[in-house]
């Protein structure tokens, strides 16, 4: 077997994922020896990352199990939005996991209602995705007007609510954090992004990050989950077969609404502690964006999450962690323009070797990342790495297309 051969059959396999994660995180360490911007790997950043990436890892299963269904969700901000206010408010009256409880009922009901209005009666996919967003910020603003007020808040903002116990791993978390800070190439900055997820961490960071291989699991190691993916690609062969198309899509997309407001809840409830209007922040059209970027498959979404958590985290915490962080950018868009040089796409290799040199310009010209810049950073990234990836996609084949029983 040849070289070229055998890096491919590697490349196919899941040790891609550490093979791309060690090079990554030695490109980070590389990054922050020239740049000495050493937030990039730390142990606050890896947390800040980890609780960043959580909401958008849900909306994006969300995503995945509703367009592996063969429904688009556009829906997911809203659905987003009545679970921050949903685990806010019952978080406030019963305590959090009551909250996160309340969010995941209230996302079944409105991932049922999407259901109703696009599998049952037809409505556009995308028009019934859009209607639920708008009404899920009208309902919300009611119900803080009508129930916030008396109970101590306001019509923007909830009471706070009681906060998740958190968990730090003993004995190996001090002694991780202590090997971050001898500030060893790779092996601290290894030590500091698995500090940060193992310290001062809630349960309900872990318990909800179950959900990416349990999705796994079911999608594609269960007949249920074999339906499901069915219904999207073909749902008239699938009925042929005996698969009821509406009942497995109703059954995927409420799956979806609970994922996804249960994201929202992890944001009120964890994140901040308090339900806040607009707190989403546009969450749920960054989670369809991870179903995208990971190829309608959980561990790519699982990447896609964590990225623009990161590029999240960044904008937080130190803004010359950014500025370092581009030049991550040129090395990534030179590494593409040589791969598509390998391939003879030219235009494609100059386009990238020319974005990564005008990045490279901007990097050594600007010594200091306006604050506008570093807050619009993560929405970049993530138009940046769509477009990079546009060309290798593969949607669901009926995502989106309307589907009527017994006809063709």
């Amino acid at each position: 077997m040849s070289t070229m051969d055998t890096a491919k059959k590697i490349m196919r396999s899941p040790a891609r994922l550490y093979l791309i994660g060690g090079l990554g995180l030695a490109l980070l360490s590389l990054i922050q020896v020239m740049t000495h911007a050493n937030d990039i790997t730390s142990d606050g950043a890896s947390g800040a990352t980890l609780r960043f990436s959580i909401p958008l890892l849900l909306a994006g299963l969300g995503g995945l199990w509703s367009e592996r269904a063969g429904v688009i969700n556009i829906g997911l901000e809203g659905m987003m939005i009545v679970g921050t206010w949903m685990g806010a408010w019952f978080g406030f009256k019963e305590g959090p996991w009551i909250g996160m409880l309340a969010a995941a009922i209230g996302g079944i009901i409105v991932g049922l209602l999407h259901a109703v209005l696009t599998v049952r009666i037809g409505i556009d996919q995308a028009v019934s995705g859009l209607a639920i967003n708008l009404l899920a910020y009208g309902f919300t603003r009611f119900l803080s007007g009508v129930y916030f007020p008396p109970a101590g808040g306001d019509i923007l903002t909830s009471p706070y609510v009681k906060p998740i116990a958190l968990f730090t791993v003993p004995w190996v978390s001090p002694h991780l954090i202590t090997l971050e800070h001898k500030h060893w190439f790779f092996i601290s900055d290894l030590a500091g992004i698995i500090a940060g997820l193992i310290t001062r961490t809630s349960w309900a960071s872990l318990l909800l990050i179950m959900a990416l291989p349990i999705t796994g699991w079911i999608l594609w190691r269960t007949k249920f989950g074999l339906r499901v993916r069915f219904s999207g690609e073909n749902p008239v062969a699938s009925e042929s077969l005996g698969v009821n198309v509406y009942r497995t899509r109703f059954i995927a997309i409420a799956v979806s609404g609970m994922l996804a407001s249960l994201g929202g809840a992890y944001i009120s409830v964890v994140s901040t502690g308090h339900y806040l209007e607009n707190q989403t922040a546009g969450r749920g059209y960054i989670g369809l964006a991870t179903v995208i970027f990971g190829n309608w498959r959980p561990m790519g979404v699982f990447a896609g999450s964590v990225l623009f958590g990161w590029t999240d985290a960044l904008r937080i915490r130190q803004s010359d962690s950014v500025h370092a962080t581009l030049l991550a950018v040129v090395a990534i868009a030179l590494l593409f323009a040589g791969y598509k040089l390998y391939q003879k796409k030219y235009k494609s290799a100059l386009i990238s070797a020319l974005s990564g040199g005008l990045v490279l310009l901007y990097f050594t010209l600007q010594k200091v990342v306006p604050d506008e810049f570093v807050t619009f950073f993560p929405n970049l990234t993530t138009l940046i790495v769509l477009a990079f990836l546009s060309q290798r996609l593969r949607p669901p084949a009926m995502a989106g297309a309307p589907y009527r029983k017994g006809e063709e």
